[in-house]
C-alpha cells in the first residue's frame, strides 16, 4: 500500500472520530450553548483536514504528474479552498 494513501486514510480516519466524538459529547451536554461551543471547536477540524489530506495526496502525485497537470491540481484546489474559506 502507498504511504501517502495511508497518512490520507489514517488522517480521514481520525476526522470521522472526532466528529461521532463531538456528536456523543453534545448529546451527553444536552444543552444548545454548550453543544454550539463543542460544534465551533469542531469547526476547525475540517478545513485543517482537507488541507493536510490535499497536500499529503499533493506531494504523493507530485512524482508521476507533468507540471502543467500538477498546476491545474493546485488551481483546482485553491478553488476549494477559496470557495470554503470566502465569507
Amino acid at each position: 500500500m502507498d504511504k501517502y494513501v495511508s497518512w490520507m486514510a489514517i488522517l480521514r480516519l481520525l476526522s470521522g472520530s472526532a466528529e461521532i466524538t463531538a456528536a456523543l459529547i453534545m448529546l451527553r451536554l444536552n444543552q444548545v450553548d454548550k453543544a454550539l461551543a463543542v460544534n465551533s471547536a469542531l469547526a476547525l477540524v475540517g478545513p485543517t483536514v482537507l488541507v493536510l489530506t490535499t497536500a499529503i495526496g499533493l506531494t504523493g502525485m507530485a512524482q508521476n504528474l507533468s507540471p502543467s497537470k500538477l498546476c491545474w491540481v493546485a488551481a483546482g484546489v485553491t478553488c476549494l479552498l477559496i470557495g470554503i474559506l470566502k465569507k
